[in-house]
């Protein structure tokens, strides 16, 4: 226990302590830690809204505690703490001015025993390990138990060659063995010869120096001797005094080398791990894998290795940008999607997050690809867009998108490929869609159109960019942007006639650079399970988008379609399975991961589903933006707020570069506008010269107009409504069969002629 001094001080806020179990300590370290320490009182511990009052000392106002005196108290909850300061606050006034200032220390239980106690048990049994390792590579050793476990490992995965190569290496290590055994009595007998040579080497050499001295007459023979004889003691000597202190060091050193090696090969249990070791990395490597895997208590895998079979890693555990990838063969029985499912378990015996981990499956159902990213590594986030300040884009090059988890750039295909994108809210969606809008507007030759049916604010610093922009979710706004799909499935019909008259199979960039007709065309539908489920155009708009995915990939026509809810019902499947890039931000379920990944995605472990909204904001699984089945990305970020515009600024590069090539691509046609009909010039060519019952005329309307949409959904009831509100025309109900009398329309008309002709006049 550690105690410090402290004074109560007096009133309201006073803390007053006694002889009794009613004491109360409060002070500065209680404080520091959030804790308030109160006496080892059972009924206090378990109600501290029940504590009686403090009661006065019974030797009077005048009596201090002694300083040194401590009182025994243990730690409690700050919610507690703060019951026991209201408590008291409220009673302090009756008894705070009876009560001087008291001495008293603060006792507080300290974490620093138990932390050192498990530090203790962990470095001995690191210890331990060291000496089980150095063990068991003794066994191996002596028993070539290496090439033992990999013959196993190969005939238990039916690996032929692998056994083949493990079996001939083992016997070459048995035959070299056997002829290190046959040679080592003529080593011994070599080094016997070398040792007793150089020996009478030595002796030769004294007696010569010592002759030639003599004869040279420079010293006598006997000092030759004598000095030899000198340096021999010496050396003995320095061996002696020498020899103590390294017979103490040893075990010390062979203590450090076994605990060294302890760290090297073991690792310890997670209860001994310290509050200060908590948070420390783990090196990812072969053995730190397969303990994971070992985790995960699969019955193939838990079998496999309890016979001291290796794992077989087909790519050894390496570098690999922020983080380390391998490619492992799973035990016969086990799939690399059953290992994908667990990511989570995964993750934490690889001491990552769940993010962090991505295991998938390899060229075969057994084969485990897994790539773990260093710890933290998202946080460093894609980093600045790289055309935010100077450059232009070739979108037959790609446009620039984000960074992968491995930390290298990552372009956006943007020719011959339609794109959908989507997620939950907020998690990136929008962003993701300005980014490519952003690097096709940067080149010159690419037109761009905007639709959004949403009051949305993402895409208005595109405007002056655009050919075509709509924004709004208004039945106005939504029947012209399906007015401008319209245009659009024309211009595909149009553009393949182009391409036969050119004799072109897809638009290339000098095709594009011509100012024939077939430049690139970007086209975005924000928000698009809005049109889509959109009452009156939802299902025309569903098929032109169809008709324009399939169509116009070859024809420099490129959609993205981004929604937030990509389900059967939200997106149609024809557009899902003909755009070749998805784009797929954190998710709810495996319908819309697939929806936007492909089919099978989730189910292979490409799951958006395991990105965490809010914390993995900015990042996305995508497909076919690489060669791989789909790769995790941190999309770069483009700000439209005001206070931070980066959009604008960007776009005015690119009006730049737009007109000093030309005019804006797109531009030389007006934006066509939805079609409008006059509902009573319309009732008056249906009507005959008779009542009809109202609920009749919607039918007889949509026959006379099948390509207006209104009509198709006009009911009886509305068309009643619409009459009585907006021309003064009331169907009475005459037998419950509401009659529109044709007089009372023309009548109608007839007036609102004659005031168009007294305005006009």
């Amino acid at each position: 226990m550690n105690t410090d001094d402290t004074s109560a001080s007096n009133g309201p806020q006073g803390r007053a302590a006694n002889d009794d179990s009613h004491a109360v300590a409060h002070g500065s370290d209680g404080a520091a830690n959030g804790s308030t320490v109160v006496p080892l009182h059972p009924h206090a511990a378990a109600h501290p809204e029940e504590i009686p009052a403090p009661r006065v000392p019974q030797d009077g106002p005048g009596t201090e505690l002694a300083r040194d005196e401590a009182i025994t108290g243990e730690l409690v909850s700050e919610r507690q703490s703060r019951a026991l300061d209201r408590r008291l606050a409220r009673q302090a006034t009756a008894w705070a001015r009876t009560v001087p200032r008291q001495a008293v220390r603060l006792v507080r239980e300290s974490e620093r025993p138990k932390q050192t106690g498990k530090a203790l048990v962990r470095h001995g049994l690191v210890l331990c390990q060291g000496f089980e390792s150095w063990g068991k590579r003794a066994w191996d050793a002596t028993t070539l138990g290496v090439y033992r476990r990999q013959i196993k490992a190969a005939e238990a995965t039916g690996d032929r060659e692998m056994l083949r190569e493990w079996t001939e290496r083992k016997e070459h290590a048995v035959e070299a063995r056997h002829q290190r055994l046959m040679d080592l009595p003529r080593l011994a007998a070599g080094l016997a010869k070398v040792t007793v040579g150089s020996l009478l080497g030595c002796v030769v050499a004294v007696l010569l120096i010592g002759l030639f001295v003599q004869l040279s007459g420079t010293g006598a023979f006997v000092d030759v001797i004598t000095g030899v004889m000198n340096t021999i003691r010496w050396v003995f000597t320095a061996i002696a005094v020498a020899w103590t202190p390294l017979v103490m060091a040893t075990p010390f050193a062979v203590l450090f080398a076994a605990w060294r090696e302890g760290r090297r090969r073991g690792t310890a249990p997670g209860w001994l791990a310290t509050a200060r070791e908590a948070d420390t990395d783990a090196a990812i490597d072969e053995s730190t894998i397969a303990k994971a895997l070992e985790a995960l208590r699969i019955p193939q895998v838990t079998a496999y290795l309890k016979q001291g079979l290796p794992l077989q890693f087909i790519t050894p555990a390496r570098i690999d940008g922020r983080g380390t990838h391998a490619v492992i063969r799973l035990p016969a029985g086990v799939t690399a999607d059953k290992v994908a499912r667990r990511r989570a378990d995964l993750a934490t015996g690889l001491r990552r997050l769940a993010k962090e981990v991505w295991p998938t499956t390899g060229a075969e159902a057994g084969i485990l690809d897994l790539w773990v990213a260093d710890k933290g590594a998202l946080a460093e986030g894609a980093g600045a867009y790289p055309l935010l300040d100077e450059g232009t884009a070739d979108v037959f090059q790609g446009v620039p998108f984000g960074k992968t988890l491995r930390g290298q750039p990552l372009a956006a295909p943007m020719m011959e490929r339609n794109t959908i994108t989507g997620g939950m809210p907020g998690q990136g969606k929008s962003s993701a869609a300005r980014v490519m809008m952003c690097g096709a507007a940067l080149d010159p030759t690419a037109e761009l159109r905007i639709w959004v049916p949403d009051a949305n604010f993402d895409f208005e610093a595109f405007r002056p960019r655009c050919s075509r922009y709509v924004m709004g979710a208004e039945d106005e706004r939504v029947a012209e942007i399906t007015e401008h799909l319209r245009e659009l499935h024309e211009e595909v019909q149009g553009r393949g006639e182009l391409l036969i008259k050119h004799e072109a199979p897809s638009v290339t960039r000098e095709l594009a650079s011509k100012n024939v007709g077939l430049h690139p065309l970007f086209c975005l539908l924000e928000e698009a399970h809005v049109a889509i489920q959109h009452p009156t155009y939802g299902k025309e708009v569903s098929k032109l988008l169809c008709d324009i995915v399939r169509l116009g990939r070859k024809r420099a026509i490129h959609l993205i379609v981004s929604t937030q809810a990509p389900t059967k019902d939200s997106m149609p499947r024809d557009v899902t399975r003909n755009c070749s890039n998805g784009i797929a931000f954190a998710v709810g379920d495996h319908v819309a991961n697939d929806a936007l990944l492909g089919q099978g995605a989730y189910s292979a472990g490409h799951r958006a589903t395991e990105l965490i909204p809010g914390t993995d904001k900015g990042t996305a699984v995508v497909k076919g933006f690489t060669g791989e089945r789909s790769d995790i990305v941190q999309v770069y970020f483009l700000d439209v707020d005001r206070k931070n515009d980066q959009v604008s600024p960007i776009i005015d590069r690119a009006m730049a570069a737009v007109a000093e090539r030309g005019s804006l691509p797109g531009s030389d046609k007006a934006a066509p506008q939805p079609a409008s009909r006059d509902l009573l010039t319309d009732l008056d060519a249906v009507l005959g010269e008779h009542p009809v019952p109202v609920a009749d005329v919607p039918a007889l309307l949509a026959a006379h107009a099948p390509d207006w949409a209104p009509y198709r959904k006009l009911t009886g009831k509305a068309l009643r409504s619409v009459l009585d509100r907006d021309h003064g025309i009331k169907v009475p109900s005459t037998g419950n069969k509401f009659p529109l009398d044709p007089v009372t329309v023309r009548d109608a008309l007839a007036r609102r002629e004659a005031d168009e002709h007294d305005e006009t006049g």
